[in-house]
């Protein structure tokens, strides 16, 4: 156990906490054991969805916060934590590059502390164990804005790969406050940390290290967007990178087991003619340590960043490098699946409002569960698009309901 989780030793309490163990060992070990989770390798390792196109062009004792100090110590309870962005009437260029510079020491996101310095040691500690899948996330806001859906995210991770492992890139997770968010599931033996990125190591001997340092040194513009969502953007195609695995946002909920897929990025929208995707979405990325096409993301991150223009650097981006790789110019050397909207995008945003809703009569509950029923049969997650959907309420009897409740662990999302 690491030392912020962790009571003040005394030995006292620990002679009792022996005892106790030694007496009711296996009872505790049973509380906490794996049948809490229910899996069926079988089902959860096939699907029905065939990928719209395939390109062949020729991780056990889980490192918990380090104690806090004055630099770290939860959020400081600040709801803006990470959110600032440049006034509204500052515009031009220039003008928004001399106020960011000015601003730098507020910008926490960039700023050096003691755990971003042992950043490279704790993320390769934990996985070194032994993960069937390696799941990321990153959480740039308030830890107490992670809330409810948000866990529930969490919790359909491990509902579908009880022996994966999943970090979350987040300093403000990566505290007192956030262990005791993450606690539950901790306590049931997950694997899962959070931990605080170091971004000059993060981004070190990739295609964005020059921007970044520029960014630091206050050169670069960083546009009406706060700072903090870009890098998130970043952030997720730079450890999948060096390290490989499964990325998906913070409110996406995993439906059955991802085992099956490698090097795919889904479509959020296909042309209902050519059933050619028209956009993708980086919601959900799973690839190889390494991939070229990451390489590529990253590339096009430093030379086209624009930070006022919404997705510029996250859907569109992906959506406009995957269709140079894929055209008449493109170059050898990269294997990627896209997968149909059915895969991690079920919904579009402008309906997801209605999959919250309760039955109104029998035809609706109907629907409802043949929804349900669909979206389970066909999805590998459901993308619950919060900027959307943030303000509607979980019904009873809703579609999104059923959802949660099948592939929920602690099921306190309500």
């Amino acid at each position: 156990m690491s030392e912020r989780c962790a009571i003040t030793p005394i030995l006292p309490a620990i002679l009792l906490a022996a005892i106790i163990f030694l007496i009711c060992g296996d009872c505790i070990i049973y509380k906490v054991s794996f049948p809490t989770v229910s899996i069926d390798e079988k089902d959860n390792s096939n699907s029905t969805i065939a990928p719209i196109a395939q390109v062949h062009i020729e991780p056990t004792l889980v490192g918990e916060p380090l104690q806090s100090s004055p630099n770290n110590r939860d959020d400081n309870d600040s709801e803006t934590f990470d959110s600032l962005v440049v006034p509204s009437n500052i515009s031009g260029k220039k003008a928004r590059i001399d106020w960011f510079r000015k601003h730098l020491p507020d910008f926490r996101i960039l700023q050096s502390n003691n755990l971003t310095q042992k950043f490279h040691d704790r993320f390769l500690e934990f996985l070194s164990q032994k993960c069937e899948t390696q799941f990321f996330m990153t959480w740039v806001s308030p830890a107490r804005s992670f809330r409810g859906r948000e866990l529930m995210a969490v919790e359909s991770v491990f509902k579908s790969h009880p022996r994966g492992c999943l970090t979350i890139l987040s300093r403000t997770l990566d505290s007192e406050r956030g262990c005791q968010i993450l606690k539950p599931l901790l306590d049931h033996g997950f694997k899962i940390q959070a931990i605080t990125p170091d971004l000059p190591s993060l981004f070190k001997n990739t295609p964005v290290e020059a921007w970044f340092d520029e960014l630091k040194r206050g050169k670069k513009d960083p546009g009406q967007i706060p700072l903090a969502q870009n890098l998130s953007n970043l952030m997720r195609l730079a450890v999948l990178y060096k390290y490989g695995g499964v990325y998906i946002d913070t409110d996406f909920i995993v439906l059955k087991s991802f085992m099956g897929l490698k090097n795919s990025i889904g479509a959020q929208s296909i042309d209902p003619v050519s059933k050619n995707w028209r956009i993708l979405n980086n919601a959900v990325l799973v690839f190889d340590k390494n991939h070229p096409l990451l390489e590529k993301f990253m590339e096009d991150f430093a030379s086209n960043f624009d930070g006022s223009r919404w997705g510029y650097n996250g859907p569109f981006l992906v959506s406009r490098v995957m269709s140079k790789v894929t055209g008449a110019t493109a170059r050898p050397g990269f294997n990627v699946t896209v997968l149909p909207p059915a895969a991690f995008y079920p919904v579009d945003w402008t309906k997801i409002g209605e999959l919250f809703k309760s039955p109104e009569n029998r035809a609706a509950a109907s629907w409802a569960k043949a929804k349900q029923a669909q979206i389970n049969k066909e999805a590998y997650g459901i993308h619950l698009w919060n900027k959307q959907s943030k303000n509607h309420i979980t019904q009873k009897g809703s579609v999104i309901e059923r959802l949660f409740s099948d592939h929920c662990i602690i099921c306190s999302y309500t």
